[in-house]
This record gives structure tokens, C-alpha cells and sequence, in this order.
């Protein structure tokens, strides 16, 4: 299973940065506390964050990420939660030292501190319990069991290597068995339905369960979430209209986030 094609989001993100006199600080933070409420509610504002320095109390940068510099300056500010955001901020804007948009840039990504997928889950051996778990299952329902027919004894082996390494664990997969195009290749022909693709995203969770995949919630939604990505495009591949797609290398999946279009 691939993740299907998104486009990049057309977010963009602004930077305020103030110069706030120790003594108005408290004043300045209970302020934009009162202020963040309008933010949240705003259809056109992703996410905000108000930072503090620490060598300089006195400067702070808050970022906005819009949806789109056009909805920010025609839908925010136009609209009737702007007044009351302006009314809590309007003292500090005399201090503001920078207010700009900025496009986020390719360069990007997440450090060492932060595990992968495949680390939090337990590494190769716990996607290979998962395979053979899921395996197990479906051979054995009604349901699946004819679209899995004849299947070659590497199959849940391969497909292990596959996950491992689209949730951020060595690439053996593409080493061993080519791009994403070869996963894509398997689906052809198949006319998977959506109700073989919902019983397909059910076993693999009951898997994940038996298996002893980690069950917190933020693991658990990130794995949902590309399981439910990933069926629906190969219901797409599997249909009569399907045409291959180029070459391209297996996506990577992580925290919270889509991996780039692999189609």
C-alpha cells in the first residue's frame, strides 16, 4: 500500500517580532492569551505559537501559519473575529520590530531526538510479527482471502520490509525489491473493493494489536492514517483505468504528516 497525491499545502507562515519593556511583559503574554482565542477560531489559521527569548526577555516572535497570505489579510483581518484580536493587541504594536510572510522552503524535517515510526515501533522485528499476524488473518477471511490467493511464501516478509521502511527504517526494501512503482505493480488488476479495503484496514489493526505494536494514541493515529492513505490508492491502482506510475522511491511516512505524492 503508497500514499496517494496531495498537493503541498499553500500555507504560508508570519513572523511578529517585539521588543516588549520588562514591565509590560505580563501584561503583553495575558494579552496574546486572550488574543489566541480568535486565532484558534479562525478557519484560515493553522497553527500559532508565541516564543520568548532567552538571552533577551524583552524579544518575542510569534508565528501564525495561514492558510494563505490572501486569507489572512482578506479573510482574518475582514472578518468579525479581527476586531476583538486587534483590540488585545493594539497596545504592543508600537512595538513590533519585524511583521513579514514567509514561505516555508523545501529544507526541512526533524532531528535525532525525535524517533522514527519504525524506532517507536519496535524496529524490524515488530513489523515482521505484524505481517505474519495480518497474514494469518487474512487467509483465513472470507473477505480477502481471494485477492490474497497464491500468495508467494516472501510475500509478508517483503511486505514488512516495505512498512519498515515507509515508516522510516532501513531501506531494504528498495534495495531488494525496487521503488515505489514495484509496490504499485502488485495492485494491478486486482478490482479491490471498498469493502475488502475497510475488512484489509480492520485486520491490520487487530494485527498491530496481536503483534504488540505500541498503542499510544500518537502512534497509533500516524499508523491509521497511512493505512487508510495507502488502501485507498491501491483501490485506484487496482481498478481498469489504472496507469502505472514513473518511477519514484518509496515514500516515508512520519509523525502527524503526509509523505510526499509517490504516484
Amino acid at each position: 500500500m503508497t500514499a496517494p497525491e496531495t498537493s503541498t499545502p499553500r500555507t504560508t507562515v508570519e513572523y511578529i517580532r517585539y521588543r516588549i519593556p520588562e514591565e509590560r511583559s505580563a501584561e503583553f503574554l495575558a494579552a496574546y492569551t486572550r488574543a489566541a482565542h480568535e486565532l484558534a477560531a479562525s478557519p484560515h489559521c493553522v497553527d500559532y505559537e508565541l516564543a520568548r527569548c532567552e538571552e533577551d526577555f524583552g524579544h518575542y516572535i510569534l508565528r501564525i501559519t495561514w492558510t494563505s497570505t490572501e486569507d489572512h489579510l482578506e479573510g482574518f483581518r475582514t472578518s468579525d473575529l479581527f476586531p476583538a484580536f486587534l483590540a488585545e493587541i493594539r497596545p504592543y504594536v508600537g512595538h513590533i520590530d519585524e511583521m513579514r510572510h514567509y514561505k516555508v522552503t523545501s529544507v526541512r524535517g526533524t532531528g535525532s531526538a525525535v524517533p522514527t515510526l519504525y524506532a517507536w515501533a519496535g524496529g524490524a522485528e515488530a513489523f515482521a510479527r505484524l505481517t505474519e499476524a495480518f497474514y494469518a488473518k487474512v487467509l483465513q477471511d472470507d473477505l480477502l482471502a481471494p485477492v490474497f490467493a497464491g500468495l508467494a511464501p516472501e510475500h509478508a516478509e517483503h511486505v514488512a520490509l516495505w512498512l519498515a521502511e515507509v515508516f522510516g527504517g532501513p531501506e531494504n526494501y528498495s534495495a531488494t525489491q525496487g521503488g515505489h512503482s514495484h509496490m504499485v505493480a502488485k495492485h494491478f488488476g486486482r478490482d479491490i473493493t471498498e469493502p475488502q479495503r475497510r475488512r484489509w484496514v480492520n485486520l491490520i489493526q487487530d494485527a498491530a494489536d496481536e503483534a504488540g505494536l505500541p498503542t499510544d494514541a500518537e502512534f497509533r493515529s500516524a499508523f491509521l492514517a497511512y493505512v487508510e492513505w495507502g488502501t485507498r490508492l491501491a483501490v485506484h491502482f487496482s481498478g481498469p483505468d489504472a496507469k502505472p506510475p514513473a518511477e519514484q522511491p518509496v515514500p516515508t511516512w512520519g509523525w502527524g504528516a503526509a509523505p510526499p505524492y509517490q504516484g
